[in-house]
């Protein structure tokens, strides 16, 4: 048997893709073309002809040309392998790349009429100049990875961050409400109580004037069965004691009149209920302390857990908070009238800077305790600042 090396390439190479056969197929005109050249060739045409002839193909399904197949697969296998590929056409080594098809070529494909009038460079020539380039991709592709990567733990960051967030605010939710729950507890523990209270008093009341009735209907039985007594007496005595009897009929005792007020007052307990904790709860929400927004907060602060004071510490960046100087806001703003809240600061060296427009600070070291961001704050001078102090900060919105 001859070896596959006296084969010529040509006669391996499929005649619609001009590679070396894969999976080929016959047709019932003898030609052999590849199976997904075939039906690729079929669906544009939307006829069944053989590709080289033009012939009908009669055959439902092509069968495999399995001599061809083996003898394909067994030149594959006897190329030379490494580093140097071989071209498929001529089975020579592709040491040429085409500037125009940009692929790599042999000698033979550039001297062929299908690379007429194109221009070549030598392969490692221009292997080398892509290499570059695409280092330089590369290197821009390692850049937005490390950066991608930076960010993607950032949010990972944010992430368990929010969760942490999220735990420490239902949980003070939870403190707040149960708060909020013991007062109206105890609003209701009170009310309870002067509901007693006023029952205990309106019974003895009412004790008081029940038995005063007693005596009453006591002494008035009493009279009536005495004159009834006289009355049963002989005709002189009855005479004789008529004008004392009679006397003691025209006693006068005014009717049992109910008391004024003698019943429970009710609305004052149902009615104003929920208007009295009302008021109550507005009492205390009219001292209620400014509370500070964490996502603002510079990297440098560090909030309270019930977001009302703050120290001076690292903490996670956020995209919202201020980055040049530590200072925060207030979770809640305004745009009109006068407000004035206290500061509570601890002891520290220097002096406490009030500025009119940056709001309370202190310059040793500066920390900003809020900044009122507009021409609106309207504050005083300095002030020593070594112990514990409250200080006074009045704004005034000016549009």
């Amino acid at each position: 048997m001859a070896s596959v090396k006296t084969v010529s390439v040509e006669d391996l190479a499929c005649p619609v893709c001009c590679e070396i056969f894969s999976f080929p197929v016959i047709l019932s005109c003898s030609h052999s073309i590849c199976k997904e050249c075939l039906q690729q060739f079929w669906k544009t045409k939307k006829v069944r002809q053989c590709p080289v002839c033009r012939r009908r193909s009669s055959r439902g399904e092509p069968l495999c040309n399995l001599v061809l197949k083996n003898l394909c697969e067994s030149f594959k296998a006897e190329s030379p392998s490494g580093s140097e590929v071989i071209c498929s056409l001529h089975n020579e080594n592709l040491k040429l790349f085409c500037l125009e098809d940009e692929q790599p070529v042999c000698v033979v494909c550039r001297d062929s009429e299908k690379h007429t009038n194109h221009r070549f460079r030598p392969i490692n020539e221009v292997a080398l100049s892509y290499k570059e380039e695409l280092k330089t991709a590369l290197k821009s592709l390692r850049e937005k990875l490390k950066h991608s990567k930076k960010i993607k733990a950032e949010f990972d960051n944010k992430v368990q961050h929010i969760k942490t967030q999220s735990k420490l605010t239902e949980q003070q939710i939870k403190e707040e409400f149960k708060k909020l729950h013991q007062f109206l507890k105890d609003e209701e523990e009170a009310t309870i109580t002067a509901l007693r209270k006023e029952e205990e008093q309106k019974s003895q009341m009412m004790k008081e004037k029940l038995e005063e009735m007693n005596r009453q209907i006591s002494a008035l039985s009493d009279t009536i069965k005495d004159i009834e007594e006289k009355m049963n007496a002989s005709d002189a005595s009855f005479l004789h004691n008529f004008s004392v009897t009679m006397e003691r009929t025209r006693i006068s005792q005014q009717d049992p009149q109910m008391l004024a007020g003698a019943l429970i007052n009710t609305p004052n307990y149902f009615g104003n209920c929920a208007f009295r904790v009302q008021v109550k709860i507005q009492e205390i929400l009219h001292n209620a302390p400014v509370i500070l927004d964490p996502n603002t907060a510079h990297p440098h602060l560090t909030l309270s857990d019930d977001l009302t004071s703050l120290t001076y510490l690292r903490a996670l960046d956020d995209p919202d908070a201020f980055a040049f100087i530590p200072c925060v806001l207030g979770s809640e703003g305004f745009n009109s009238g006068t407000h004035c809240w206290d500061v509570e600061t601890r002891p520290r060296a220097g002096l406490e800077t009030r500025c009119p427009a940056f709001g309370v600070y202190a310059s040793c070291p500066k920390l900003f305790l809020g900044r009122l961001v507009g021409p609106y704050a309207f504050v005083y001078g300095s002030c020593p600042c070594r112990q514990n102090q409250r200080q006074m900060v009045n704004s005034n919105y000016v549009p």
